[in-house]
């Protein structure tokens, strides 16, 4: 009972339906990373783009090998943004640590 009941109080707000204003569909391949940007309202006009690692040759001073890419990705602040994790061959992981979020990317499992 005493972890019971505190652990409500989180399960509680995590369970909670909200109704995004933008979808993020994001997809792994092996070699980089494909994003697909919506509008819950309207999800045919979809904004897609690929993001390939850099190689060594064009990293400057401060960026990180292996980590850095040519096309980053920006989200909005302040918004409900549904994000949909997908793979299409092998198993792999999304994360931004500063925010302390980590989705795996399933073969054949849209998380």
């Amino acid at each position: 009972m005493i972890i019971a009941i505190p652990s409500f109080a989180l399960l509680y707000p995590l369970d909670e339906i909200i109704n995004p204003s933008m979808t993020l569909k994001v997809i792994e391949y092996q070699w980089y990373w494909s994003y697909a940007y919506s509008d819950s309202s309207n999800p045919e006009n979809a904004f897609n783009f690929d993001s390939y690692m850099k190689s060594e040759e064009d990293l400057t001073l401060g960026n990180f090998r292996l980590l850095e890419v040519e096309n980053r990705i920006v989200l909005p602040t302040k918004i409900y943004i549904q994000l949909l994790v997908t793979t299409a061959d092998i198993l792999h992981s999304w994360a931004v640590p500063s925010l302390g979020i980590k989705v795996d990317a399933c073969p054949g499992r849209l998380n």
